[in-house]
């Protein structure tokens, strides 16, 4: 089940990245209303603090399996595909 929680954690933060691409996107093209923009910061506001989470989370996880492997053998890493 962990993968699977790591596996749904990293698509999100892709959507939310890929959702902050276009939406600095739309902003720099000077075609929108100053209400609309306003929204449209704010929800890059929401997304950013989103992939912030994530990134520290994942940053987290990184420290405890460094700190796992300094009392172990480092053992070599093989990506797995699904």
């Amino acid at each position: 089940m962990d993968k699977e929680n790591n596996k749904i954690q990293v698509e999100k933060l892709e959507e939310s990245l890929e959702g902050l691409e276009s939406l600095v996107k739309r902003l720099e093209s000077d075609e929108l209303p100053l209400a609309e923009a306003l929204k449209e910061f704010e929800r890059g506001i929401k997304l950013t603090r989103e992939c912030q989470k994530a990134l520290k989370e994942a940053e987290q996880k990184v420290e405890i399996l460094i700190k796992k492997t300094d009392s172990e053998d480092i053992q070599e890493f093989h990506l797995e595909e699904e």
